[in-house]
C-alpha cells in the first residue's frame, strides 16, 4: 500500500517529559551507597504485602465466585462494552462531519471539519487551509462524495476558517454545546479523518479547562483530552456523551515528534462560534 503524504503535520506545544533531559534521554540520578540496604529492606516488605494482599483478595475473589451459582461465559471474560450515550453520540454527529483536502504551493495536507448550520458552512482549522495558499480547497462528504468548497473566511490568530458547500451535500448541523458547561472527567469523543481515514472515531474524557498553549504565534486557552488526536484531526469536533460539540481538534503535545501521547488540545466551542459568526457576517 502506498505510503500517504501530507496528511497535516503535529501541532501545539512541545511537551517534554519530566524524567527526560533536552536531548530525550532518561535522567539518571547518581546512586547513593547507603541507600542499598534501605531499597532491598523496602523491596522485601513491599514482597510481603503484595503475597498478603493477593492471598486475602484471592479468597475474597473465591467467595464472591462461589456465590453466583453459575459458571461465567464467553461474554464474561470479553472487554466491557462502549456506553450505550458514546455510541449514540457518534451516530449522531458523524453524518455531519467531513474531511478538509488542501493541495497547494503550501504542499499537501488533510484536515477535518464539521457542519455548523443548514446553509453549510463548516468549521475547521486555518492552518490547514492555510497549507493551500488560496488554491481550491475539497471536501470530502460522509457518504465517499468530493467537492469543492468555497472558503468564506478564516482568522489565524484563533485558527479558525470557515468553509462553505453546495447545498446537496446535505450534511447535518452538529450541535454545540452551551458556553461554560463543559466538565473536567466527562467522556468525549473526537471525531475526524486521522492519516486521512474518514470517519474515525476516538474516545477520551476531559483532562482539563483553560489549559494555556501557544499556536503558532498565539496564546490560547484550550481544553485538553486525552482522546487520541492525530494529524488529520485537525479542525473535527470533540463532542460530548450528548453529541454536542464542547472544542475543535487542533493540536497535540508530543516526545521527541511522535505522534498522539494522550494530551490533547481543542479550541473551545465558544470561541470557535465567536470567530466563525464573525466569519460568516461579512463573507456570507
Amino acid at each position: 500500500m502506498a505510503v500517504q503524504t501530507g496528511l497535516g503535520e503535529p501541532r501545539g506545544p512541545w511537551f517534554i517529559s519530566p524524567d527526560l533531559d533536552q536531548h530525550g534521554n532518561v535522567r539518571c540520578p547518581v546512586p547513593d551507597p547507603g541507600s542499598r540496604g534501605r531499597r532491598w529492606r523496602r523491596r522485601l516488605l513491599f514482597a510481603l504485602a503484595v503475597v498478603a494482599l493477593s492471598t486475602v483478595s484471592g479468597g475474597l475473589a473465591g467467595g464472591y465466585v462461589a456465590q453466583q451459582n453459575h459458571t461465567p461465559g464467553p461474554a464474561a471474560s470479553a472487554a466491557a462494552p462502549v456506553p450505550p450515550d458514546l455510541v449514540n453520540a457518534a451516530a449522531k454527529v458523524t453524518p455531519g462531519v467531513v474531511s478538509v483536502l488542501v493541495n497547494g504551493p503550501g504542499g499537501a495536507a488533510t484536515g477535518s471539519g464539521f457542519a455548523i448550520d443548514d446553509l453549510q458552512h463548516i468549521i475547521t482549522n486555518d492552518h490547514i487551509v492555510a497549507r493551500g495558499n488560496g488554491s481550491a480547497v475539497t471536501v470530502e462528504t460522509p457518504d465517499g462524495r468530493r467537492m469543492e468548497a468555497t472558503v468564506v473566511g478564516r482568522d489565524a490568530n484563533s485558527d479558525i476558517a470557515v468553509l462553505k458547500v453546495p447545498p446537496d451535500a446535505h450534511l447535518s448541523p452538529l450541535q454545540l454545546a452551551k458556553p461554560g458547561g463543559t466538565r473536567v472527567g466527562e467522556s468525549v469523543l473526537a471525531v475526524g479523518s486521522p492519516l486521512g481515514l474518514p470517519g474515525t472515531v476516538t474516545a477520551g474524557i476531559v483532562s482539563a479547562l483553560d489549559r494555556p498553549v501557544k499556536l503558532g504565534n498565539a496564546r490560547h486557552t484550550a481544553v485538553q483530552t486525552d482522546a487520541s488526536i492525530n494529524p488529520g484531526n485537525s479542525g473535527g469536533p470533540l463532542v460530548n456523551a450528548r453529541g454536542e460539540v464542547v472544542g475543535v481538534n487542533t493540536a497535540i503535545a508530543t516526545i521527541d515528534g511522535n505522534g498522539s501521547i494522550g494530551i490533547g488540545f481543542a479550541i473551545p466551542i465558544e470561541q470557535a462560534q465567536q470567530v466563525a459568526d464573525g466569519i460568516i457576517g461579512k463573507g456570507g
